[in-house]
């Protein structure tokens, strides 16, 4: 009988256990060892196109993510980069007799793709400026096509890319940013470049300028009525300007002052157009320019760089931001969101809340910060307040509740309400292009900022005030902070080009520590917590490692290169990972004597941030979002049977 007790007793608290590990929150479906990507959906648009034959399949064109490609109007996006092997889309066209022909315009220049987008290959041939910012083509002849290029003017092909001859005499500015062609003779073509607008009537062979009236030269993009081809607008860096006689003169409308990246004519009712702005997202105008009016509602992200119309229902539209995608079905009164599945957000840096590990912060670079509560299944924008979008660096104060720093290329930033709200927080900081961050674990309310050319800053109040604390520090540049946790006066900053600096009075004097660290440019630093003499510094080289808290300094074993980011497992501190630029992540088991690559499923191998607790690890990429890796199982007290 007793026995019997013994083993109901064994098994009720296996069962309780086994009911307490299934009650915790469970972090976004990662594979063990292998990596998930969880986003935040995303990223930079600079480039839209619509099937004209079939409207709900939209490509977007984003800046180092690639292309993506949707096929239900938005709903959802797949990535389309097979053979994309430059990601930075500026410019998108499509054959409009046969629309699986397509073009993207690129920093590496033009691809083109046969199958709607599925394989790409490049077309560069002849085309010897290769940055693309703009494309056309000829409507009656498709095989046509015009490349505007930043820095060497235009380029035409006329056999579908095969081939490039530079098309630009006349074209004084050969910095161009928008192309656009008359529909009723393809002959004539305009050029936006930063010196105006320049007119082509013989197919490119010659240009003029055509810039009467056009006070602001600066012009990034233009649209031409369809039904009155003579009326054209262009899009400046401070308003929208009109001409009704084919470019000869010019006129501002009543819009600005605004910068507009985008037009955007209704081809049904072209007195009614749109504006994409850098600041202001969209305006709308129905009686061709005249007036104007927001139509921002929903619209989180003002920076809109494209725009398209749904050919066949223009009440349709959608607008390329830098916080992604956003869709229109009532004539831009309201905006959705539609990025399900486009990821391709950089993130510059991660970091895990103190005591609630599926609590995620990612900092991005251009779109502010966002915030997951359940390991990166879903994702929240957290930016009230936060004016600057660029956020290289996070940290989190082990307050109650959690006190949040994001360091930006507009000072620091502080939110004491989970990122619900932030406030600046930078009186006495000089410089605020903040490259790092690190919070004395025994003491919240000191911190420390590493800055780009302006060394590193000190407060002992939350961040209420700012000094510099340089004495000794001979280079400025400060990419990494590392506090020892076991004294937390002892500090480390890694700098680009002058190697690692030590301060054992919390940064009151530095001096470098540089023995056998034949890579000076470190971007990342990591600390042992149970042995805090032993270090690790990322470098572009490689990672170094020093036993003895910097004082000498030997190099690890062959693999990671370009180091940006290093992350050490809290429970098994020889182990840690290297996130490379271009390589993925690393991963070394004892302590760096070895090194493999540990990259199946992580699609985008430039790796920025890590950041781990006990069974997850997390690394952000450059405009390839966040990644998810179960590096241990999770730990739940095991339901052990024994016969009685």
């Amino acid at each position: 009988m007793q026995q019997r007790s013994k083993f109901s007793n064994r098994l009720l608290i296996g069962l309780l256990a086994l009911l307490i590990s299934l009650s915790q929150p469970v972090p976004v479906s990662a594979g063990f060892n292998a990596w998930t990507s969880i986003g935040p959906e995303g990223g930079w648009i600079y480039a839209l196109a619509i099937n004209p034959t079939n409207p709900n399949t939209v490509y977007a064109g984003t800046y180092g993510g690639g292309m993506f490609k949707s096929t239900d109007g938005g709903a959802t996006w797949s990535p389309v980069n097979n053979g994309l092997t430059n990601k930075s889309v500026w410019a998108l066209a499509i054959d409009p007799t046969n629309p699986s022909t397509l073009y993207a315009g690129t920093y590496g220049g033009v691809f083109k793709s046969t199958n709607g987008g599925a394989t790409w290959s490049a077309v560069n041939n002849g085309l010897t400026n290769t940055a693309v910012f703009a494309l056309a083509i000829d409507p009656n002849t498709p095989t046509t096509l015009y490349a505007g290029t930043s820095g060497g003017g235009v380029f035409k092909s006329t056999d579908g890319g095969a081939t490039w001859s530079a098309v630009n005499a006349g074209l004084a500015n050969l910095n161009v940013y928008a192309l656009a062609i008359a529909p009723n003779n393809p002959s004539t073509l305009y050029a936006g470049t930063l010196g105006g607008v320049f007119k082509s009537t013989d197919g490119g062979a010659n240009w003029s300028a055509v810039n009467t009236g056009l006070t602001i030269l600066l012009v990034y993009a233009l649209a031409i009525n369809p039904t009155a081809p003579n009326t054209l607008y262009a899009g400046t860096a401070g308003s929208v300007f009109k001409s009704t006689d084919g470019g000869t003169t010019w006129s501002a409308t009543g819009f600005g002052p605004i910068g507009v990246w985008a037009l955007a004519i209704n081809p049904t009712s072209p007195n009614t157009l749109y504006a994409g702005t850098n600041s202001s997202a969209v305006f709308k105008s129905t009686d061709g320019g005249t007036t104007w009016s927001t139509f921002n509602t929903g619209l989180t992200n003002l920076r809109v760089k494209a725009l398209a119309i749904n050919p066949t229902a223009p009440n349709t539209l959608y607008a390329g931001t830098n916080g992604g995608v956003f869709k229109s079905t009532d004539g831009g009164a309201n905006w959705n969101a539609a990025n399900s599945g486009l990821i391709a957000t950089y993130i510059r840096s991660l970091a895990l809340e103190p005591g609630s590990p599926n609590t995620l912060y990612a900092g991005t670079s251009g779109d502010g910060v966002y915030k997951s509560t359940d390991g990166g299944a879903t994702w929240n924008a957290v930016n009230n307040g936060l004016t600057n979008p660029h956020v290289y660096a996070l940290a989190i104060a082990p307050t109650t509740p959690p006190t949040l720093y994001a360091g930006t290329l507009g000072g620091v930033f502080k939110s004491t309400d989970g990122g619900a709200s932030w406030s600046a927080a930078n009186s006495g900081l000089t410089n605020s292009l903040i490259q790092a961050l690190a919070i004395d674990p025994t003491n919240p309310n000191t911190l420390y900022a590493g800055t780009n050319g302006g060394g590193v800053f000190k407060s002992t109040d939350g961040g209420a005030n700012w000094s510099a604390v340089n004495a000794g520090l001979a280079n400025l540049n400060v990419y990494a902070l590392a506090i020892n946790p076991t004294a937390p006066n002892t500090l480390y900053a890694g700098t680009y080009g002058g190697g690692v600096f030590k301060s054992t009075d919390g940064g009151t004097n530095w001096s470098a520590v540089n023995t056998n660290l034949t890579n000076l440019y470190v971007h990342a630093l990591a600390i042992n917590p149970t042995v805090p003499n032993t270090l690790y510094a990322g470098t572009l080289s490689g990672v170094f490692k020093s036993t003895d808290g910097g004082t000498n300094w030997s190099a690890t074993g062959t693999g990671p290169t370009s180091v940006f980011a290093l992350a050490i497992d809290p429970t098994n501190p020889t182990t840690l990972y290297a996130g490379t630029y271009g390589s993925g992540v690393f991963k070394s088991t004892d302590g760096g004597t070895t090194w493999s690559a540990f990259n199946t499923g992580l699609t985008t191998l430039q790796v920025y941030a890590l950041a781990m607790n006990s069974t997850m690890l997390y690394a952000g990429t450059w405009y390839g979002g966040a990644f998810a890796l179960q590096h241990r199982a999770s730990v739940f007290l095991p339901l052990v049977l024994r016969n009685p």
